[in-house]
């Protein structure tokens, strides 16, 4: 940190305070404030943090952070890693969570999809990692075929970045394809609804199995060098490894890791000494906690889009247990709540319900539609305190989640 000009020292000093009196006033971790404190006073700021480490962006619609924490923890062999931890995805974010690690050799930062072109060009990461593209926030994201051509844009002029792409993903693979060298991960898709058209040519996409290929040109899903199937990732040089161990839930996760491993594997991290590490990530951010409460143990999942939803369905208790969703519509979930229309709620029949948050009545319209018992509650606690003692899962968007996950204990 000594080696940086005496305006960028005296942005990261005011930057660090601002954050700490965030901190003390209870509005949060301080990453967001300080790192705007941090760029108000020096523009070029993430440019000087970034110089002379070896960084890595992780980019996705969803998944991103918990990718984010497995790398992390995945690279902890190598010495101190610089990471935003608790999701402050944008520059100010990044700004912070470099200016809290000034030895760290190693970055790994997770990026919002709308700012990897700007953080690319600002820092010139070593790797960066494209995972998945659907329908997020709208209002705010825009159509996300336009966030795939602003990738491939600056990928094609970062020359020294490589990409780990997930290539069942046609739209990352388009996004990732002007990259000048890849390495393709068959980490999985599950939702397919935004993926059915060519985004080179705009002809139908022809599918059997995972692969996939265009009815009209040459795009094609490229061959990959990872291979995901179940629980079990095949690396490049052939030889398997089970990712039965990990400690967090679902083929969602199965998908973050085997992405992880190829990501580490880039710095010389091989899967043996790798896989231990990622078993250590039990909770990311509060997702996938189950905390005490009342005799009840409530697991908190967040799900924020309609593939978020794919995803945190696959990890639900059995059937009958029950659920409460909750739905909020403020500036970070987006204002749209049509989404709620594209998720398959048919799969929560024969289960208790309970439906809260701000839009519950729009969420309590959606899953009449669909034929799915509910109780409409105004407040969490209700619902909480209507199931028996026991498990309970809860699913919500990202301000509902931090809404519950406040109350009812905030873990890491």
């Amino acid at each position: 940190m000594s080696d940086l000009p005496l305006r960028s020292q005296l942005a990261v000093a005011l930057g660090r305070t601002a954050a700490r009196m965030s901190r003390l006033a209870g509005r949060g971790d301080g990453s967001v404030i300080g790192g705007r404190v941090g760029l108000a006073l020096d523009p070029e700021l993430l440019t000087r943090l970034a110089r002379d480490r070896k960084l890595v962006l992780v980019s996705a619609t969803n998944g991103k952070t918990t990718t984010t924490r497995l790398i992390t923890s995945a690279m902890t062999p190598l010495g101190e890693v610089a990471t935003n931890a608790f999701g402050a995805n944008m520059p100010t974010g990044h700004v912070s969570a470099l200016a809290s690690a000034p030895d760290a050799r190693y970055g790994v930062l997770e990026c919002d999809e709308k700012y990897v072109p700007m953080v690319l060009g600002e820092t010139g990461a070593n790797v960066v990692a494209l995972m998945n593209l659907s329908r997020d926030q709208m209002d705010r994201a825009a159509e996300i075929w336009l966030l795939a051509g602003k990738w491939r844009r600056a990928l094609e002029g970062a020359p020294h970045s490589h990409v780990v792409a997930n290539c069942d993903d046609p739209l990352v693979t388009w996004g990732a394809s002007t990259a000048k060298s890849v390495t393709w991960v068959a980490a999985g898709q599950h939702w397919l609804e935004d993926s059915w058209c060519c985004p080179e040519c705009g002809g139908p996409l022809d599918r059997e199995g995972q692969d996939w290929r265009c009815r009209q040109c040459a795009f094609a899903r490229p061959r990959p060098d990872w291979v995901l199937q179940g629980d079990v990732v095949t690396a490049p040089d052939g030889r398997a490894y089970s990712l039965a161990g990990l400690s967090l839930p679902g083929r969602a996760n199965r998908s973050n890791a085997a992405i992880a491993l190829a990501v580490v594997a880039q710095f010389g991290v091989p899967p043996e000494q790798a896989l231990p590490l990622l078993a250590q990530v039990k909770s990311v951010a509060g997702r996938y906690t189950t905390v005490e409460h009342q005799g009840r143990q409530i697991r908190l999942l967040l799900s924020k889009n309609p593939a978020g939803w794919l995803e945190a369905f696959d990890v639900l208790q059995p059937a009958p247990g029950p659920v409460a969703l909750s739905i909020n519509a403020q500036g970070p979930d987006g204002r749209d709540t049509s989404w709620l229309w594209d998720v398959d709620y048919r799969i929560l029949r024969g289960r208790p319900v309970w439906v809260t948050g701000e839009r519950r009545i729009d969420l309590a319209v959606r899953l009449e539609a669909a034929d799915v018992s509910f109780t409409v509650v105004d407040d969490i606690e209700q619902a909480v305190m209507a199931v028996p003692p026991g498990h309970l899962d809860v699913i919500a968007n990202y301000t509902a989640f931090q809404n519950i996950r406040a109350r009812y204990g905030r873990v890491v």
